[in-house]
Parts: structure tokens; C-alpha cells; sequence
């Protein structure tokens, strides 16, 4: 409840400051031509982000023939979820990651990368799908979607701020540069802040889903450290999607916490140890069976 309220504020926050800015640019007509303006953007993000995003990644979707036991594994971990079977997709790179993404869970898919199913333990891959389960069920891809859509209108408006000059009687020229430079920061930071907040969450979720919080601590620490030698190029060139996988897929330097994207990887890692041995993760730890098939992306050569 309290992630879900810090949420709620977080995206309050960024709604008020597309007003703001509509006002600026144009009074109070302004602000709500603003609103219903990213209202808009928001409609067609949502129902057009899952195509859009795994096009931009490459994505290739699996049947139950070619997923073998990897698709096998993903519908019992939909069944623990209680979800409808998303679709499962393959991602053509060696970096180890993955993302969830769909309007709803009736229309939502799970993505991994070829290098994911290469390089982790078939429990650990079991933690990562349920992660990405985790954020189909809390409808985190509609939340990241909003947001996105929301930082993007508020960094286009920030722009227009640099040709109309703003009005005298609403800050005048200073106050328009100080929103076109600040507004889309903060809209940036928000945004960064509601990812990492869904990020425990879906790791406390996906521990549940899978009864083994163990395995999903030690997939996060196999794919952090990988993620940054092996370069994930469709994610280098769409870095907007960052957020949505579940361990940063962007090469570089490290950044202070403030603009990250999802927590540190050693804090994600200590809360889900300690989550080992309650109740409730003892009841799903039972083995997910195999499908008797390792064909397809899953075969280990």
C-alpha cells in the first residue's frame, strides 16, 4: 500500500507540472490543452506500447513448439500468479535481461534475451520470469507507460518554452528558460523514482510467485554483473525503454542514485534474502515441472 500511495503522488506531481507548464505557455486555456494533450499521448502509448517497444528490441515470439520448457516453465509460473498466459518472446541478445510489457495482463508479454537463457540456472530464469509476472500482475507496464508518456510531454512542452519566451505576467522570459532546463529534470527524476519504487515491489511479488527469493537474488547479481560487458544495442538505441527491464541494460559509466533506474542491485539483493524461509515462500517453493522438452532457446548445447 504505502509503494502503491508513493505512486500515486509521484504521478499527481507530474500531472500538476503539465499544467503548470500549460499555463505558462498559455494561461489557463493553456493548462488544459496541456492536460488533455497528454491525456492523448497517455491512450495511444497504452495501447500502442508493447507493439512499438518489442519491435524497437527485436523481439521474436515463441509458440509452445519453439519455447520448449522455457514457455512450459512461464505458464506454470502464470498459473502461481494467477494470470492469464502472456506471450513469450525471445530477444536476439547476448546480454542476460528481460521486461514485461501489454496494457493488461490479457494482453501482455514477457520478453527475454537469448543471453539470459545461455547464462542462468533454470531456477534463476524462473525468478526473472516471475519478476516480470510480478510487474503483469501489479499493471506496472500501464504505470511506466503513463509516466513515460507524461516526462515525454512535459520535456516537449519544456522545448516550446524556448520559442514562445513565455508571458511577462507568468514569469516572464527567465522564468520559461528555468522550466524549459528544470521541468523536464524533475519530470525525469519522477519518472526514475516510480520505476525503482516498482522495482522492489515486483522482486518481493516475484519471490512469492516462484517460493524461491534465493534464485531471483542470485539471477539480479549474475545479470548486473554481465550487463555491463556485454552491449545490448536495440536498448542503446531506444535507451527510453531502460526502465522497463529488470536490471539497467544501458552500457557506461555509473550515475549517482538520484537518476537511476531502478535501485542498487546489492539493496534489491539484500531484501529478497530477507525474505528466505517465511511461511509464505516455503508454500511455492515446490520444483515448477519440466515440460520433458529442452529444444528451442532453452537448450544449453
Amino acid at each position: 500500500m504505502h509503494g502503491n500511495a508513493k505512486v500515486f503522488i509521484l504521478m499527481a506531481a507530474m500531472t500538476a507540472l503539465v499544467m503548470v507548464l500549460g499555463w505558462m505557455l498559455g494561461g489557463q486555456g493553456g493548462a488544459v490543452v496541456a492536460l488533455l494533450l497528454a491525456g492523448g499521448m497517455n491512450v495511444f502509448s497504452w495501447w500502442n506500447s508493447d507493439k512499438m517497444v518489442l519491435r524497437q528490441q527485436g523481439a521474436v515470439e515463441l509458440s509452445p513448439q519453439q519455447g520448449g520448457d522455457l514457455y512450459a516453465l512461464t505458464a506454470e509460473l502464470a498459473r502461481r500468479a494467477d494470470l492469464p498466459m502472456p506471450k513469450l518472446y525471445l530477444l536476439p541478445t547476448e546480454q542476460p535481461n528481460a521486461f514485461a510489457t501489454g496494457r493488461n495482463p490479457e494482453n501482455a508479454a514477457v520478453a527475454v534475451t537469448q543471453g539470459l537463457v545461455r547464462a542462468l540456472s533454470r531456477d534463476e530464469i524462473a525468478g526473472v520470469i516471475a519478476h516480470e509476472l510480478a510487474h503483469i500482475k501489479h499493471r506496472d507496464t500501464l504505470t511506466m507507460t503513463v509516466t513515460a508518456t507524461m516526462a515525454g510531454a512535459i520535456a516537449m512542452m519544456g522545448n516550446m518554452m524556448l520559442f514562445t519566451g513565455g508571458r511577462d505576467d507568468r514569469g516572464g522570459g527567465l522564468g520559461a528558460i528555468l522550466a524549459m532546463i528544470f521541468a523536464p529534470m524533475a519530470a525525469m527524476m519522477v519518472q526514475m523514482a516510480i520505476s525503482r519504487a516498482r522495482e522492489f515491489e515486483a522482486d518481493a511479488t516475484g519471490a512469492q510467485i516462484c517460493g524461491q527469493p534465493r534464485a531471483l537474488a542470485s539471477a539480479l547479481a549474475k545479470i548486473s554483473q554481465m550487463a555491463g560487458r556485454v552491449l545490448n544495442i536495440p536498448a542503446e538505441k531506444n535507451p527510453a525503454a531502460a526502465s522497463m527491464f529488470i536490471v539497467n541494460p544501458l552500457g557506461g559509466l555509473r550515475m549517482d542514485r538520484l537518476f537511476a533506474t531502478h535501485p542498487a542491485t546489492e539493496d534489491r539483493i539484500a531484501r529478497l534474502m530477507a525474505l528466505e524461509g517465511r511461511p509464505a515462500m516455503a508454500e511455492r517453493a515446490s520444483p515448477i515441472p519440466r515440460s520433458g522438452r529442452d529444444d528451442g532457446p532453452w537448450g544449453r548445447g
